[in-house]
């Protein structure tokens, strides 16, 4: 058919219609927000309560996918009735292996939306079995975790993204865009801020041992949650989103909210890894879960023509950083997604960072929030000099699958991801030991503490889940 025909009959309403039938989505589908169900991508959900739940909806509202299967150790739960109600034809497994035994032939992209520490056995078994995977933030609970998560990725070809969804919004092409015009540069010291209230703010530091165990719910399969994870007895305070509390399970504050803050400094500022964590105040210390504040000190060395640079990361509600003066408001991001204990509570400084260069100051929030130039007076004079900044052609969720398509390329595949979140793993290291940790990035070990070395690749994992950590 020619262009002109072509033309002509797609403007003709009655066979506009019939035109869906005929020619292939790629012509027009995306312009039309129409995607044929035979070009869309089949997907496997593991995990689909809670902030799962959200991940599913948000994949599935993108109209690039066929929900075809759920998972979730406690399937039928309340909290995961908004899926299964929504999807009622997908098969149920409360067992991601059992899921890929039955139906790996019928999807081709999996989504992870599990606790922390759950992330690097359903990725590491998608991976191998040739899938495409979309994993919440952080990639995984232990920096040989994340290491082995980024090899499997380049071994296996597969398409991969992390779920940090403002790396697809306007803070990224922003950065982006100051960055390759010169307006971000030579930065020397950020400030990264999390003061908000945690689930286990107020509990007893004084710890222990583990809170006792109680009966196991009927709907859940306890085994199945624990995977790799040291055996412990079933607790309420391990599950729906109180395992971020728990060094066994999450990663806390900084594993939560440390790649919707820092995920474009650290790529676009090309940081890698840093030489040494220093953890400069931690309040509330002990070894089963999360401090009640933490600073660290993440220290980088120069890169190419940039300085060397420091990050300082604050949390707790006690622990403000200090402002720079001109600060000014310090607004929140209204799309950030709300915790899944309640809405997001007014602060008196909401999470984000400020960002210290030898000519300029920035402020700027957390997930997709842009960088202002402060104080305003300064910002003012900038205005002509600041350059054209690109809209967003997909979002985070869009991105993947479009890229499962083979239409663009994700904008947190693992090898980005992976060093950020493996800056995490370090930080988390330095807070479980209250100590300085000095790190060598050409061999990726720990050379001042051998106990913190060992931490890099963490526990034996649990009988029968050794095969996970096999690339």
């Amino acid at each position: 058919m020619s262009k002109m025909k072509r033309r002509s009959f797609i403007k003709n309403g009655s066979k506009a219609v019939a035109a869906f039938s005929i020619v292939p989505s790629t012509v027009f589908g995306k312009k039309l927000g129409y995607v044929a169900p035979s070009d869309k991508v089949n997907l496997a959900c593991v995990g689909i309560g809670n902030r799962g739940a959200a991940v599913v909806n948000n994949l599935a509202n993108t109209g690039y996918c066929n929900v075809v299967a759920l998972c979730d150790v406690d399937m039928g739960a309340p909290h995961t009735l908004d899926v299964i109600n929504r999807f009622p034809d997908a098969p149920h497994f409360q067992d991601f292996r059992k899921m890929f035994d039955k139906m790996s032939d019928s999807f081709d992209a999996v989504s992870v939306g599990t606790p922390d520490f759950s992330h690097f056995p359903v990725t590491m078994h998608a991976m191998s079995s040739g899938k495409n995977v979309y994993v919440e933030k952080p990639m995984a609970r232990t920096f040989n975790e994340v290491e082995l998560m980024m090899q499997g990725a380049k071994k296996h070809k597969v398409v991969t993204q992390m779920g940090n969804q403002g790396h697809s919004e306007a803070n990224y092409f922003q950065f982006k865009a100051w960055k390759e015009a010169g307006i971000i540069k030579d930065v020397t010291a950020v400030t990264a801020h999390m003061n908000s209230a945690r689930r286990w703010h107020g509990w007893d530091t004084n710890i222990t041992h583990f809170p006792d165990g109680e009966p196991i719910p009927e709907t859940l399969d306890w085994d199945t949650w624990l995977g790799t994870a040291a055996k412990h007895e079933y607790q309420k305070d391990f599950i729906n989103g109180q395992w971020r509390c728990w060094y066994d399970f999450g990663m806390g504050a900084l594993g939560d909210w440390g790649a919707h803050i820092l995920d474009t400094i650290h790529q676009f500022l090309d940081l890698g890894l840093p030489y040494e964590v220093d953890p400069v105040k931690v309040d509330g210390h002990n070894y089963f879960f999360f401090p009640q504040s933490t600073t660290l000190d993440f220290k980088f060395p120069e890169r190419g023509s940039m300085p060397p640079l420091t990050i300082s990361w604050y949390d707790g509600v006690d622990n403000l950083p200090k402002l720079p003066e001109g600060y000014g408001a310090s607004e929140l991001d209204p799309d950030i997604p709300p915790p899944s204990n309640g809405a997001i509570q007014p602060m008196k400084l909401n999470p984000g960072k400020i960002i210290y260069s030898k000519d300029l100051i920035f402020k700027g929030g957390s997930h997709g929030s842009t960088l202002s130039i402060i104080p305003e007076k300064t910002a003012k004079k900038m205005e002509k000099k600041l350059p054209e900044v690109p809209e967003s052609t997909s979002n985070h969720f869009a991105n993947f699958l479009l890229a499962c398509k083979g239409e663009e390329e994700t904008r947190s595949p693992f090898e980005i991801a992976g060093p950020l979140c493996q800056v995490f793993n370090l930080g988390v290291i330095a807070q479980w030991l209250n100590e300085k940790i000095i790190f060598d990035r050409e061999t990726k070990q720990i050379t001042n503490n051998p106990i913190a070395n060992a931490l890099l690749k963490g526990p034996a994992p649990r009988q029968g889940w050794e095969e996970f950590y096999i690339v």
